[in-house]
C-alpha cells in the first residue's frame, strides 16, 4: 500500500522536475542575455566601423579632387602677382571671385537659369528620340541598314555648321537654342543605345527563347538590363555634350545665359568675365556629371565590377 502512495509522488516529482528543465531551457538564462547583448554590441561596431571607413574614403577622394585644380589656382594667383603672367590677359583667381561678385549682383543667377533651362530642354528632347532611334536600329538590322548610315553622316557636321541652318529655320527665338543642344546630345546617346543592344550575348537571348519569352518580354528582361551600361554611359556623354552645344548656340543668338557672358567679355575685352564664366560652366557641367554618375552607380548596383 505504502509503494503505491510512493510511486504517484515520486512520478509527480518527476514531471515537475522535467517542466522546471523545460523552464529553464526556453527562458535564456543572464549569461545567454549578456552573450546576446554583447554581439549585438559588436555588430554594431562593425557597422559604425564600415560607415566610418566609407566616410573616410569620400573624403579621401574628395580632397584628392581638389588637389590639381588647388594646385593650379595658387601657381596662377602667385604667378600673377608675381607679375609672371600679365593680368590683362589671365586675371588672378581673387579676382575672378570679385568679378563672379560683382555679377551676382547684376543678374548672374538669371544667366545660370536660362542656361540650365536650355541644356534640360535640349536633353531631354535629344535623349527621348536617340533612345527610340536607338532602339529601334539596334533591334532591327533592316532599321540600321536604313538608318544608321545617315546618322553616321550627321554625326560628323561640326556644331557650328549647323547654326546658320538652324537661324534661317527658327528664327533667333529660343528654338534654335533647344534644336542645337539636342542634336548635340542626341548622337553620343544614340550611339550606347543601338551598340549596347547589339552587343547583347547572344547567348542570353538564346536562353530567354528556350524559356519561350515574347518579344516583349526579351526586350524588358533581357536586352534593356544588359544594354543599360553601354545606355547610361551614352546619356552621360550625351549630357557633357549638351553643355557644349549650348555654349556654341547662345555664343552666336542669345541676350542671356553662360555663353552670352562669354561673348560679352570678349567683346569687352574683360578676360575676368570670360574666365569666370568658363568657371561657372566647369562648375555646373561637373555637377550634372556627378548627378548622371549617381544615376548610374545605383542603376547598375547589381553588377559585380571592378570598382
Amino acid at each position: 500500500m505504502s509503494s503505491q502512495l510512493v510511486a504517484p509522488a515520486h512520478a509527480e516529482r518527476r514531471r515537475a522536475g522535467i517542466g522546471r528543465d523545460a523552464a529553464q531551457l526556453d527562458a535564456p538564462s543572464v549569461a545567454d542575455a549578456a552573450e546576446l547583448a554583447s554581439a549585438a554590441r559588436v555588430a554594431q561596431a562593425g557597422v559604425a566601423a564600415v560607415a566610418r571607413a566609407a566616410a573616410g574614403e569620400r573624403v579621401r577622394r574628395i580632397l584628392l579632387a581638389l588637389l590639381l585644380p588647388l594646385a593650379a589656382l595658387l601657381t596662377i594667383e602667385f604667378s600673377v602677382r608675381g607679375g609672371l603672367i600679365p593680368s590683362n590677359l589671365m586675371p588672378a583667381p581673387t579676382q575672378i571671385l570679385d568679378t563672379l561678385r560683382d555679377l551676382g549682383a547684376q543678374g548672374l543667377p538669371g544667366h545660370i537659369a536660362a542656361s540650365t533651362a536650355r541644356v534640360a530642354a535640349g536633353f531631354a528632347a535629344g535623349a527621348l528620340l536617340a533612345i527610340l532611334l536607338g532602339a529601334t536600329v539596334g533591334l532591327s538590322r533592316h532599321a540600321e541598314a536604313i538608318l544608321d548610315p545617315t546618322f553616321q553622316a550627321l554625326r560628323a557636321i561640326p556644331s557650328l555648321a549647323w547654326v546658320p541652318l538652324l537661324l534661317l529655320w527658327l528664327g533667333i527665338d529660343e528654338a534654335p537654342k533647344i534644336v542645337l543642344i539636342a542634336i548635340g546630345a542626341f548622337f553620343p546617346i544614340y550611339m550606347g543605345v543601338a551598340s549596347g543592344i547589339r552587343a547583347v550575348d547572344r547567348k542570353l537571348i538564346e536562353v530567354a527563347r528556350l524559356y519561350r519569352l515574347s518579344n516583349i518580354a526579351l526586350t524588358k528582361r533581357v536586352l534593356l538590363p544588359a544594354a543599360l551600361p553601354a545606355i547610361l554611359t551614352g546619356l552621360r556623354n550625351g549630357l557633357s555634350l549638351a553643355w557644349m552645344f549650348m555654349v556654341a548656340a547662345e555664343l552666336i543668338a542669345a541676350s542671356k545665359g553662360l555663353g552670352y557672358l562669354l561673348s560679352d567679355g570678349r567683346e569687352t575685352s574683360r578676360a575676368d568675365i570670360v574666365l569666370a564664366a568658363i568657371f561657372l560652366l566647369a562648375i555646373l557641367g561637373k555637377i550634372s556629371d556627378t548627378l548622371m554618375a549617381v544615376i548610374e552607380k545605383r542603376s547598375l548596383a547589381w553588377r559585380d565590377s571592378y570598382a
